[in-house]
């Protein structure tokens, strides 16, 4: 079937292919590094809420984890406003470390949507490129039907073969792109849902620990 198409249909054929190939190795890179991210951040957790306080970023994780880096900017913030504080020991702003922990969660989600785009245009582009195969096959086959003089099988035969074969090219590029698309989209946004719980958490965290050390101070004060 292959052997009698003609050399568009084999250009449609070839560029589809180039697609498929490179959604899949998407599809296979993407599919393994959120089970790294789903392990890493699983670990991530259970060893931040086992301690108390806020532990060096360094001694619970080993920076695979977005969740780690969401965490890291929030600590840094927090560490430069202790730094700065007058007197010291005191955090002016929580919205500011909220900020910054979000901008650090905006950045790993970028990062984890690099090349999603083109799976989305695998998937909506594919399609339409095996459509346009059905017609010029079609148009050939309208084109032997004329030349033969006569409506029999054998001269529109081969242009309707060439027409189905890049129809079913299109659909098997674009079929597995629009569901691990979609299926991707959802671990992404459950990876950002996830760091925003973190950051109230850590945020609450901090907060409480706060007032724990306010009410510490009078009553060191009063005991002096």
């Amino acid at each position: 079937m292959l052997d009698e198409t003609g050399w568009v249909a084999r250009v449609i054929l070839l560029i589809l292919l180039t697609f498929s190939i490179f959604s899949w190795a998407l599809i296979l890179q993407k599919l393994k590094v959120f089970s790294k991210i789903n392990r890493e951040t699983t670990q991530f957790l259970r060893v931040f809420r086992a301690g108390r306080g806020l532990p060096e970023p360094k001694s619970i994780g080993d920076g695979t984890s977005p969740m780690e880096h969401v965490y890291d900017a929030g600590f840094r913030e927090i560490q430069s406003q202790l730094a700065m504080s007058k007197p010291s020991g005191q955090i002016k702003s929580l919205q500011a470390v909220m900020v910054s922990m979000q901008l650090a969660s905006a950045d790993q989600v970028r990062r984890v949507e690099k090349y999603m785009p083109w799976l989305a245009t695998t998937a909506s582009v594919s399609p339409f490129i095996g459509l346009f195969g059905t017609v010029w096959g079609i148009i050939d086959a309208f084109h032997g039907l004329g030349t033969a003089g006569a409506a029999t099988l054998r001269a529109v035969a081969p242009g309707i073969s060439e027409a189905l074969v890049t129809t079913a090219a299109g659909l098997a590029a674009a079929i597995p792109a629009v569901i691990a698309y979609n299926l991707i989209i959802g671990s992404i946004r459950e990876m950002a849902a996830r760091n925003d719980d973190f950051a109230l958490e850590m945020l609450n965290l901090v907060e409480r620990q706060a007032f724990e050390l306010q009410q510490a101070a009078p009553v060191s004060e009063a005991r002096h």
